[in-house]
């Protein structure tokens, strides 16, 4: 089950999202060597310009060098084009790592649709052997139509079993040409954070968290097979939940709700 966790402000939620990714690397790279980060665009971008330079300044140990970095989605666009998720990441969060600082993976847009294979070949020579590839970490955001990277509702990718990264010409939110990370490979991570902030997404969080929909919107349906999810949200995202017994432990402060299912941070 996940853990559902609630800020009194994006500020807030900012800093806890950088602590968790800090947290992550230095684990990461303390067992294994390298830390594996998947990146989505749109408001986490900010939130990780602003926290995440100060987050690694007192976390040695998550040293960015140590780090393999993708992107969860992208529209085809130049990356000099202000809908670009790796030009604002490039621009923005990794122009403050201290040099040599991560190594990413990057979409080629001037490929077209083939740009969704390339990408896809590239994360699989990264991760040798023939499973799924496993990232240790991914960053997901939510649109307060439900969907989450570049997987929207009743698009036909949500029922991609195969490929781990979808090409869509269709996005019903411009740019209309993405590629994306499909939910095989996103549900392979060893965790999820999704992060919401908002009163516009708390109608789809309540639906997600709290409904037993027959076609669930996409991001009910990222359910990591053995890694564990989390939701970060702030006051306004969270307002509509109510926070039953057990079902969404580890809540502090939603204003004038309970949180009887205590604190276990696994949301078990």
């Amino acid at each position: 089950m996940a853990a559902v966790e609630v800020f009194p402000s994006p500020g807030e939620l900012g800093a806890a999202l950088a602590r968790a990714v800090t947290e992550a690397a230095a684990e990461a790279v303390a067992s294994g060597g390298r830390f594996t980060l998947g990146l989505s665009g749109g408001s986490l971008v900010p939130l990780l310009a602003r926290e995440l330079p100060g987050a690694l300044s007192a976390a040695p140990g998550a040293d960015p060098s140590r780090w393999l970095v993708a992107f969860c989605d992208e529209r085809l666009v130049p990356p000099e084009h202000p809908e670009s998720t790796a030009g604002a990441y490039r621009c923005q969060v990794l122009a403050q790592f201290p040099p040599p600082g991560p190594r990413c993976l990057w979409v080629r847009p001037e490929l077209g649709a083939a740009a969704a294979s390339d990408y896809e070949s590239q994360i699989r020579r990264e991760f040798p052997g023939p499973g799924v590839p496993q990232f240790d970490l991914l960053l997901l955001g939510l649109g307060p139509d439900g969907h989450t990277c570049s997987l929207f509702p009743g698009h036909a990718l949500l029922q991609e079993q195969e490929a781990l990264v979808g090409f869509l010409e269709d996005s019903p939110k411009p740019p209309a040409r993405r590629v994306t990370m499909t939910l095989p490979l996103l549900n392979a991570a060893r965790s999820v954070l999704i992060v919401a902030a908002g009163a516009a997404k708390a109608p789809a969080i309540k639906r997600i968290l709290e409904g037993r929909e027959e076609f669930p919107l996409p991001a009910a349906r990222i359910r990591p097979r053995s890694g564990r999810l989390r939701w970060l949200l702030d006051q306004g995202a969270a307002q509509e939940l109510q926070i039953p017994a057990g079902k969404h432990p580890g809540n502090p402060g939603i204003p004038g709700k309970k949180n009887p299912g205590g604190d276990d941070p696994d949301g078990k």
